[in-house]
Protein backbone atom coordinates (compact mmCIF):
# COMPACT_ATOMS: atom_id res chain seq x y z
CA UNK A 1 0.00 0.00 0.00
CA UNK A 2 2.84 2.20 -0.27
CA UNK A 3 1.19 4.45 -3.03
CA UNK A 4 -1.32 5.56 -0.44
CA UNK A 5 -0.18 4.89 2.68
CA UNK A 6 1.23 8.40 3.51
CA UNK A 7 -2.43 9.41 3.11
CA UNK A 8 -3.71 7.39 5.31
CA UNK A 9 -1.58 8.06 7.83
CA UNK A 10 -1.84 11.57 7.66
CA UNK A 11 -5.37 10.97 8.30
CA UNK A 12 -4.87 8.34 11.12
CA UNK A 13 -3.04 11.60 12.55
CA UNK A 14 -5.72 13.76 12.97
CA UNK A 15 -8.74 11.36 13.21
CA UNK A 16 -6.95 8.45 15.19
CA UNK A 17 -10.35 6.87 15.20
CA UNK A 18 -10.42 6.45 11.17
CA UNK A 19 -7.14 4.52 11.24
CA UNK A 20 -6.08 2.10 8.24
CA UNK A 21 -3.68 -0.38 8.09
CA UNK A 22 -2.81 -2.92 5.04
CA UNK A 23 -3.75 -6.16 4.93
CA UNK A 24 -6.43 -9.00 4.28
CA UNK A 25 -9.71 -8.70 5.56
CA UNK A 26 -10.06 -9.24 9.11
CA UNK A 27 -12.47 -11.39 11.16
CA UNK A 28 -13.22 -11.89 14.53
CA UNK A 29 -13.10 -9.69 17.70
CA UNK A 30 -14.95 -6.81 16.67
CA UNK A 31 -13.69 -6.88 13.11
CA UNK A 32 -16.25 -7.55 10.46
CA UNK A 33 -15.60 -7.32 6.18
CA UNK A 34 -17.18 -5.04 4.25
CA UNK A 35 -18.36 -8.04 2.07
CA UNK A 36 -19.93 -9.83 4.85
CA UNK A 37 -22.26 -6.75 5.07
CA UNK A 38 -22.37 -6.38 1.26
CA UNK A 39 -23.86 -10.18 1.73
CA UNK A 40 -26.95 -8.73 3.63
CA UNK A 41 -29.00 -11.39 6.13
CA UNK A 42 -27.76 -12.06 9.50
CA UNK A 43 -24.16 -9.70 9.63
CA UNK A 44 -25.99 -6.82 9.09
CA UNK A 45 -29.13 -7.91 11.15
CA UNK A 46 -26.48 -8.28 14.10
CA UNK A 47 -24.74 -4.99 13.38
CA UNK A 48 -27.40 -3.21 12.51
CA UNK A 49 -29.09 -4.98 16.34
CA UNK A 50 -25.88 -3.57 18.02
CA UNK A 51 -26.37 -0.39 16.52
CA UNK A 52 -30.22 -0.39 17.81
CA UNK A 53 -28.83 -1.34 21.67
CA UNK A 54 -26.37 0.98 21.64
CA UNK A 55 -28.31 3.95 20.20
CA UNK A 56 -31.18 3.28 22.48
CA UNK A 57 -29.18 2.92 25.84
CA UNK A 58 -30.75 4.89 28.59
CA UNK A 59 -33.08 6.64 26.78
CA UNK A 60 -35.97 3.84 27.28
CA UNK A 61 -37.71 3.46 23.61
CA UNK A 62 -37.07 1.29 21.52
CA UNK A 63 -34.90 2.39 18.49
CA UNK A 64 -36.81 1.72 15.22
CA UNK A 65 -35.28 -1.01 12.78
CA UNK A 66 -35.28 1.32 9.66
CA UNK A 67 -33.56 3.76 11.86
CA UNK A 68 -30.92 1.83 13.39
CA UNK A 69 -30.32 0.40 9.99
CA UNK A 70 -29.80 4.16 8.25
CA UNK A 71 -27.30 5.15 11.22
CA UNK A 72 -25.57 2.03 11.01
CA UNK A 73 -25.19 1.90 7.42
CA UNK A 74 -23.99 5.82 7.98
CA UNK A 75 -21.42 4.93 10.54
CA UNK A 76 -19.87 2.42 8.03
CA UNK A 77 -19.98 4.59 4.69
CA UNK A 78 -18.67 8.21 6.86
CA UNK A 79 -15.10 6.14 7.12
CA UNK A 80 -15.38 4.05 4.31
CA UNK A 81 -15.45 7.20 2.30
CA UNK A 82 -12.42 8.84 3.71
CA UNK A 83 -10.79 5.26 1.81
CA UNK A 84 -10.90 7.18 -1.43
CA UNK A 85 -11.68 10.77 -1.01
CA UNK A 86 -8.48 11.05 1.43
CA UNK A 87 -5.77 9.70 -0.94
CA UNK A 88 -7.13 11.88 -3.87
CA UNK A 89 -7.35 14.77 -1.95
CA UNK A 90 -4.07 14.74 -0.15
CA UNK A 91 -1.60 13.01 -3.26
CA UNK A 92 -4.31 12.86 -5.71
CA UNK A 93 -4.22 8.98 -5.82
CA UNK A 94 -7.33 6.78 -6.06
CA UNK A 95 -7.27 3.22 -4.94
CA UNK A 96 -10.48 1.17 -6.45
CA UNK A 97 -11.28 -1.51 -3.18
CA UNK A 98 -14.09 -3.36 -3.82
CA UNK A 99 -15.83 -4.63 -0.67
CA UNK A 100 -13.97 -7.94 -0.45
CA UNK A 101 -10.97 -5.75 -0.12
CA UNK A 102 -12.21 -4.21 3.22
CA UNK A 103 -12.53 -4.69 6.81
CA UNK A 104 -13.33 -2.71 9.55
CA UNK A 105 -13.79 -2.87 13.68
CA UNK A 106 -17.30 -2.14 14.66
CA UNK A 107 -15.99 -0.67 18.09
CA UNK A 108 -13.02 1.14 17.32
CA UNK A 109 -13.76 2.03 13.58
CA UNK A 110 -10.19 1.08 12.37
CA UNK A 111 -10.42 0.04 9.04
CA UNK A 112 -7.89 -2.73 6.85
CA UNK A 113 -7.41 -2.44 2.84
CA UNK A 114 -6.14 -4.80 0.61
CA UNK A 115 -5.16 -2.33 -2.42
CA UNK A 116 -4.54 -3.86 -5.66
CA UNK A 117 -5.12 -1.26 -8.16
CA UNK A 118 -4.86 2.78 -7.89
CA UNK A 119 -5.84 5.70 -10.45
CA UNK A 120 -3.05 8.50 -10.69
CA UNK A 121 -2.44 11.27 -13.00
CA UNK A 122 0.78 10.96 -15.58
CA UNK A 123 3.28 12.86 -13.87
CA UNK A 124 2.59 11.18 -10.57
CA UNK A 125 5.87 9.16 -10.13
CA UNK A 126 3.40 6.61 -8.44
CA UNK A 127 2.89 6.01 -12.09
CA UNK A 128 5.60 3.45 -12.14
CA UNK A 129 4.41 1.35 -9.10
CA UNK A 130 2.54 -1.99 -9.68
CA UNK A 131 -1.03 -1.49 -9.75
CA UNK A 132 -1.28 2.23 -11.10
CA UNK A 133 -3.66 3.36 -13.71
CA UNK A 134 -3.12 6.57 -15.38
CA UNK A 135 -5.47 8.67 -16.24
CA UNK A 136 -5.39 11.94 -18.28
CA UNK A 137 -6.76 14.65 -16.17
CA UNK A 138 -7.90 15.97 -12.89
CA UNK A 139 -11.43 15.44 -14.73
CA UNK A 140 -10.75 11.98 -15.14
CA UNK A 141 -9.44 11.44 -11.36
CA UNK A 142 -12.50 12.92 -10.17
CA UNK A 143 -14.30 10.69 -11.82
CA UNK A 144 -12.59 7.95 -10.88
CA UNK A 145 -13.18 9.14 -7.41
CA UNK A 146 -16.62 9.05 -7.81
CA UNK A 147 -16.55 5.45 -9.73
CA UNK A 148 -14.75 3.66 -6.84
CA UNK A 149 -16.62 4.91 -3.97
CA UNK A 150 -19.89 3.90 -6.44
CA UNK A 151 -18.10 0.33 -6.99
CA UNK A 152 -17.62 -0.02 -2.95
CA UNK A 153 -21.31 1.32 -2.46
CA UNK A 154 -23.04 -0.35 -4.38
CA UNK A 155 -23.42 -3.79 -2.96
CA UNK A 156 -23.48 -2.67 1.02
CA UNK A 157 -26.96 -0.29 -0.05
CA UNK A 158 -28.19 -3.54 -1.07
CA UNK A 159 -27.27 -5.37 1.58
CA UNK A 160 -28.76 -3.36 3.79
CA UNK A 161 -31.82 -2.58 1.65
CA UNK A 162 -34.43 -4.73 3.24
CA UNK A 163 -33.78 -3.11 6.20
CA UNK A 164 -34.30 0.20 5.26
CA UNK A 165 -37.18 2.31 4.31
CA UNK A 166 -35.55 4.50 1.32
CA UNK A 167 -35.30 4.20 -2.26
CA UNK A 168 -32.29 4.85 -4.37
CA UNK A 169 -32.99 8.55 -4.98
CA UNK A 170 -32.11 8.64 -0.55
CA UNK A 171 -29.42 5.94 -0.64
CA UNK A 172 -27.44 7.69 -3.27
CA UNK A 173 -28.12 11.26 -1.47
CA UNK A 174 -26.74 9.23 2.01
CA UNK A 175 -23.58 8.26 -0.11
CA UNK A 176 -23.39 11.87 -1.18
CA UNK A 177 -23.17 13.40 2.39
CA UNK A 178 -20.84 11.12 3.59
CA UNK A 179 -18.00 11.64 0.50
CA UNK A 180 -18.91 15.78 1.29
CA UNK A 181 -18.96 16.11 4.86
CA UNK A 182 -16.31 13.19 5.16
CA UNK A 183 -13.63 14.85 3.60
CA UNK A 184 -14.23 18.47 4.16
CA UNK A 185 -14.61 17.35 7.93
CA UNK A 186 -11.25 15.78 7.61
CA UNK A 187 -9.88 18.98 5.74
CA UNK A 188 -10.87 21.09 8.21
CA UNK A 189 -8.71 19.14 10.86
CA UNK A 190 -5.72 18.89 8.50
CA UNK A 191 -6.23 22.82 8.34
CA UNK A 192 -7.72 22.79 4.31
CA UNK A 193 -10.78 22.95 4.71
CA UNK A 194 -11.42 25.95 2.44
CA UNK A 195 -8.95 24.02 -0.32
CA UNK A 196 -11.40 20.79 0.01
CA UNK A 197 -14.72 23.00 0.03
CA UNK A 198 -13.74 23.97 -3.72
CA UNK A 199 -12.15 20.72 -4.58
CA UNK A 200 -15.54 18.88 -3.59
CA UNK A 201 -17.60 21.58 -5.63
CA UNK A 202 -15.72 20.09 -8.67
CA UNK A 203 -16.01 16.51 -7.55
CA UNK A 204 -19.97 16.62 -6.45
CA UNK A 205 -21.00 19.04 -9.13
CA UNK A 206 -24.61 17.32 -9.01
CA UNK A 207 -25.85 15.13 -11.77
CA UNK A 208 -22.88 12.62 -11.93
CA UNK A 209 -24.95 9.33 -11.12
CA UNK A 210 -25.07 6.91 -9.03
CA UNK A 211 -24.88 9.78 -6.58
CA UNK A 212 -27.34 11.89 -6.01
CA UNK A 213 -27.21 15.72 -5.12
CA UNK A 214 -23.92 17.57 -5.09
CA UNK A 215 -21.70 19.02 -2.51
CA UNK A 216 -23.19 22.31 -2.94
CA UNK A 217 -21.59 24.02 0.10
CA UNK A 218 -22.75 28.27 0.71
CA UNK A 219 -20.25 31.06 1.97
CA UNK A 220 -22.14 33.20 4.35
CA UNK A 221 -21.72 35.75 6.92
CA UNK A 222 -21.12 32.50 9.51
CA UNK A 223 -18.84 30.74 7.50
CA UNK A 224 -19.25 27.89 4.88
CA UNK A 225 -22.55 25.59 5.74
CA UNK A 226 -24.32 22.55 3.37
CA UNK A 227 -27.71 20.93 3.69
CA UNK A 228 -27.42 17.54 3.57
CA UNK A 229 -29.23 15.66 0.97
CA UNK A 230 -30.55 13.22 3.30
CA UNK A 231 -31.98 12.83 6.80
CA UNK A 232 -29.86 10.31 9.11
CA UNK A 233 -33.07 10.24 11.19
CA UNK A 234 -31.53 10.45 14.22
CA UNK A 235 -34.48 12.88 15.55
CA UNK A 236 -36.42 9.82 16.20
CA UNK A 237 -34.70 8.97 18.88
CA UNK A 238 -33.60 12.04 20.32
CA UNK A 239 -35.88 14.91 19.32
CA UNK A 240 -33.73 17.38 20.75
CA UNK A 241 -30.58 15.92 18.46
CA UNK A 242 -31.15 17.67 15.03
CA UNK A 243 -27.51 17.10 13.12
CA UNK A 244 -26.21 20.30 11.88
CA UNK A 245 -27.32 21.06 7.90
CA UNK A 246 -30.29 18.40 8.16
CA UNK A 247 -33.05 18.67 5.70
CA UNK A 248 -35.42 18.97 8.06
CA UNK A 249 -34.16 22.01 10.17
CA UNK A 250 -33.16 25.32 9.78
CA UNK A 251 -29.90 25.78 8.46
CA UNK A 252 -26.73 26.03 10.73
CA UNK A 253 -23.10 27.58 10.31
CA UNK A 254 -21.29 24.04 10.66
CA UNK A 255 -19.94 22.32 8.15
CA UNK A 256 -21.65 18.32 9.17
CA UNK A 257 -19.49 15.88 11.27
CA UNK A 258 -21.49 12.43 12.31
CA UNK A 259 -21.19 13.32 16.38
CA UNK A 260 -24.32 12.81 16.74
CA UNK A 261 -24.79 9.08 15.50
CA UNK A 262 -21.37 8.37 16.73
Amino acid sequence: MPAIATSYARLSAVLPSAHVSAGPPRRGRGWLGAAELAAGGPAVEAYVAANAKQLGGGRGAEVRTDVAATLALHRYLWPAALLFTVPWFLSRRVPRLPVGDVSFHTTTGRMTVRMREFACLPEDPAAALPGARVVASPDELRAEVRAAVAEHATPLLAGFAPLLRRGPRALWGLVTDEIAEGLSYVAELLGERDRAVAELGLLLPGGTKPLAGGAHFRHGPDGVSRTRETCCLYYTIDPAGICSGCPRACERPRIGHPANAA
